[in-house]
């Protein structure tokens, strides 16, 4: 009996170790299993960590441009819209969308909030400094090409910037990036000025103003139409569109199916697409046809920019003249009465009238000359230009080339003016009095004039 009994506690003690190595080896499974778990999540997460941090300061080794192209590149990654309200604690993404908003926030009651297209560029700035002055919210976009200088545009840019006006930087054929703006911001308005500009510049690059006046155009109203609300849109056209057009003073009743270049040509289309999006989607849209405007911060391809700086260099001017030997003039515009066209249509334009998409009843299509009704001849420009500047111009008089000019412009603003008091004031002596004034400042060059005078004080 005690042999039975001790075998019985050996045998149970056995069973009990067992049993315990049984457990143990569970519980070691268990542990491991939630190791590995653990491991795999902390892993994964470092993984995608890194995956977001070489994605925000990634620079491709091929890519030579320098670490200002760098900071834009890093710029462009952000305004995309990959940064989402979801990663803001990553301090960047929230800072774009604080500037962003501070930017297109009306200052005054009723204030206006407006996306302006091509801010950097001439009209875009005045019109931008000209809004924001007197309390509308403003936020540029800009795509800062090389057509002319861009130290001109970047010079613009930090003039904005001291009038507290935001520039985004990025392409009208970025649909994500507009998307992401409006997301941020309901814009009441679009003053759509980006555009290839330039009628001689369309030979040598031809595709630029499809992409630009085109494509670039047809993006634009694609993110508006779904925009809720839709905004009205005013934007620049021009007086090219009237081409071949013979009958004079330039109405918005006359023919604009001859366009004499290809820049005209995409002008045309854009009225054209223009009246489609009212038609469809109910988008409240005003074209503004630009006679020859000038003035201070101006374009370089423009024939009064490139005489002053010809002038000053002792360099010879072409100026053309007619097949028939006439005298080739222009409306030439002040900026400033532009300006006034520009706001004007703005606080005229009605609300469009579709959402998410969908037109919801009629809305208005406008079309308007802003022009200074007086047309100019060349030559008085030329004659104007050397008295401002002290010095006579090397004038080389050649035919007008077959490169898509015309030979004479002259609006008839009266639509304009009845629909919202457009007036231009300012004729071409003064408004060429005041950009050269700018331009001897901007580029630190003292006229032959002013030169003569102080050394005649100093003989004295």
């Amino acid at each position: 009996m005690p042999l039975s009994a001790s075998s019985a506690d050996t045998s149970k003690t056995v069973k009990l170790e067992r049993y315990n190595n049984y457990l143990r080896k569970i519980h070691s499974t268990k542990v491991l299993k939630a190791s590995s778990k653990v491991l795999f999540r902390a892993t994964l997460l470092v993984a995608l960590v890194l995956v977001l941090v070489f994605a925000i300061n990634y620079h491709p080794l091929s890519d030579s441009h320098s670490a200002a192209s760098h900071h834009l590149h890093r710029r462009s990654f952000l305004s995309t819209g990959i940064f989402s309200s979801s990663s803001s604690s990553l301090g960047e993404g929230a800072a774009w969308e604080k500037r962003v908003r501070q930017s297109s926030t009306p200052k005054r009651p009723h204030g206006l909030s407006v996306l302006v297209t091509g801010a950097a560029g001439f009209v875009g700035s005045h019109c931008s400094i000209a809004l924001r002055k007197r309390g509308d919210g403003v936020l540029g976009f800009d795509n800062f090409n090389d057509y002319y200088d861009p130290s001109l545009k970047r010079a613009r840019q930090e003039l904005l910037e001291k009038n507290q006006v935001f520039i985004v930087e990025g392409d009208l054929n970025d649909g994500p990036l507009l998307r992401k703006l409006f997301d941020v911001v309901p814009f009441t308005h679009v003053l759509h000025l980006a555009a290839q500009a330039g009628v001689r510049y369309a030979m040598k690059n031809p595709q630029s103003y499809i992409s630009s006046n085109i494509a670039g155009l047809v993006n634009l109203l694609e993110v508006a139409k779904a925009a809720n609300p839709q905004p009205a849109i005013v934007w620049a056209s021009s007086s090219s569109v009237y081409g071949l057009n013979t009958e004079n003073p330039f109405s918005e009743e006359h023919r604009t199916d001859q366009p004499a270049s290809l820049y005209a040509a995409t002008k045309k289309a854009g009225e054209e697409i223009a009246h489609t999006y009212n038609h469809i989607y109910g988008l409240s849209l005003t074209g503004l046809r630009f006679f020859t405007v000038y003035g201070p911060w101006g374009r370089p391809d423009m024939a009064y920019f490139f005489f002053t700086k010809a002038i000053l260099h002792g360099k010879s001017i072409d100026i053309y003249r007619t097949q028939d030997n006439q005298e080739v003039a222009r409306d030439f515009t002040y900026i400033d009465d532009i300006v006034k066209g520009c706001v004007g249509a703005l606080d005229t334009a009605e609300k469009s009238t579709g959402s998410g998409g969908k037109k919801r009843g009629p809305a208005r299509l406008r079309v308007y000359n802003l022009g200074n009704t007086s047309p100019v001849p060349v030559g008085r420009l030329v004659s104007i230009l050397e008295g401002l500047l002290g010095s006579k111009a090397k004038k080389h008089l050649i035919k007008m080339p077959r490169n898509g000019d015309v030979p004479y412009t002259h609006a008839n603003v009266s639509l304009a003016y009845k629909d919202f008091g457009y007036k231009p004031t300012t004729d071409l002596a003064a408004g060429l009095r005041k950009f050269v004034k700018w331009y001897v400042g901007y580029y630190g060059i003292q006229p032959r004039v002013k030169r003569e005078n102080s050394h005649a004080d100093d003989s004295a």
